[in-house]
């Protein structure tokens, strides 16, 4: 069965970059990192983040 993505349960603001890493088997804080980057060089990274937190579901109860 294919890995469904998901925000994370373990978040720090919303659990997108959690549930990213989680996703690709990748330290959530490298995520974290990358993201901070875009936010400070480019600026995209903050409408990007606030979409994804919408589109991305949040995670289900199911162990």
């Amino acid at each position: 069965m294919a890995k469904r993505l998901t925000r994370s349960r373990d978040k720090k603001i919303a659990g997108v970059c959690g549930g990213i890493g989680e996703h690709l088997n990748i330290d959530p804080t490298i995520i974290r990192l990358v993201w901070l980057v875009a936010v400070l060089v480019y600026g995209t990274g903050l409408i990007i983040y606030l979409l994804l937190w919408i589109v991305i579901p949040a995670p289900s109860n199911e162990i």
